[in-house]
């Protein structure tokens, strides 16, 4: 079933809010975090209540609602939401509590608002949407199930519109336990030269995108959502090959019929060498660009991966920010990518 993607909503390390595509002015890093640029966040919601909303709440209900604002819909028939950490600094602050305290006289409420499912709650207190709501913490599967569940939901007419979002954050305690991994670089001159020197790890982003999913067209749609497919540790490159030959191949095109293929590459050289392959081998044919340099890398980032080809797809051209040549008439758009190798995932997205 192909659905419309009518509205998005997006805060990320990019001026992204509001924006239906990349700005001309991308935001230059020269470290090894990328934080989102948080919007004057009293503009969306009631300023009483974003005191008592940690930072990944406020960026998932900014974003969410700028979506929403933008559809011209007060309440979503559903609420899907993604998030492989859900809310981390709460969930810093009840464990640091834990030790300090003892584990005596612990107060709930950071342990309450650390539950991953709290921002879609969140979201749907807010709007008063009593509807179907469910959060996927899938890992780096995370917003690719959320995204078959809403397949499967409009598949079933049982809603005709559903509002789903892929969500996550960097604190300090996080990224000091994953950095023990070696996952990082540690030297980075630029966010925006980051494929010009592999080398081992990669950088630590954040983000969270929401869409606006329809099972009917508007006039404002942005792109259709073609389908949806993962799979789990391939074997070999053979493998995933014809992991991506069979889901074309289920919507009756081939690579030939791919104007331009969105890859997860994230500057990490053990990592990239499937892209490469790829590229060698499948994509040698293809315009290929990457994303993950404007955002970074996070479990979730293919939330960010949609928003953009949607916007590429509306606009009908490759910004000139991923491309020094920038190419139009651009209809049909694979998203590839892999989160440390493990999990897979494929999106197909194509004009209305």
């Amino acid at each position: 079933m192909k659905l419309y993607i009518q509205a998005t909503g997006n805060i990320s390390p990019q001026n992204t809010l509001g924006q239906p595509t990349l700005p001309a002015n991308l935001s230059e890093y020269n470290t090894n975090r990328l934080y989102s640029i948080e919007p004057d966040y009293s503009k969306l919601i009631d300023v009483k209540l974003i005191r008592r909303m940690s930072r990944i709440i406020k960026m998932g209900v900014a974003a969410a609602l700028q979506c929403l604002q933008e559809a011209g819909v007060e309440n979503p028939d559903a609420i899907i939401t993604g998030t492989a950490y859900g809310c981390l600094e709460d969930t810093g602050v009840f464990l640091q509590k834990m030790v300090q305290n003892k584990e005596e006289m612990l107060t709930p409420t950071a342990f309450i608002q650390s539950t991953h499912n709290t921002i879609g709650a969140q979201i749907a207190l807010l709007l008063k949407c009593h509807g179907y709501n469910n959060t996927f913490v899938h890992r780096g599967f995370s917003f690719e199930s959320a995204l078959l569940d809403a397949i499967m939901l409009l598949e079933e007419k049982t809603v005709s519109n559903v509002l789903i979002g892929g969500v996550d954050e960097i604190t300090d305690f996080s990224f000091g336990i994953t950095s023990r991994f070696g996952l990082f670089k540690k030297n980075i001159n630029s966010n925006l030269n980051l494929f010009d020197t592999p080398s081992k790890g990669t950088i630590a982003g954040e983000g969270a995108a929401f869409f606006l999913l329809n099972n009917h067209p508007s006039q404002k749609d942005y792109a259709l959502l073609d389908g949806v497919s993962t799979f789990y540790k391939p074997i070999d490159l053979e493998e995933t090959e014809h992991h991506i030959q069979s889901f074309l191949s289920e919507q009756s095109i081939s690579m030939n019929d791919i104007d331009l293929v969105l890859c997860g590459r994230n500057g990490d050289s053990i990592g990239d060498k499937v892209y490469d392959d790829l590229n060698e081998r499948l994509f040698e044919q293809s315009l290929i660009t990457n994303y993950k340099h404007l955002c970074g890398d996070y479990p979730t980032s293919t939330a960010f991966a949609l928003w953009l080809a949607a916007g590429i797809i509306k606009s009908g051209s490759v910004p000139e920010a991923l491309m020094k040549a920038p190419k139009n008439d651009i209809k049909r758009i694979l998203i590839y990518n892999h989160y440390q190798k493990i999990h897979h995932s494929l999106m197909l997205v194509s004009t209305c």
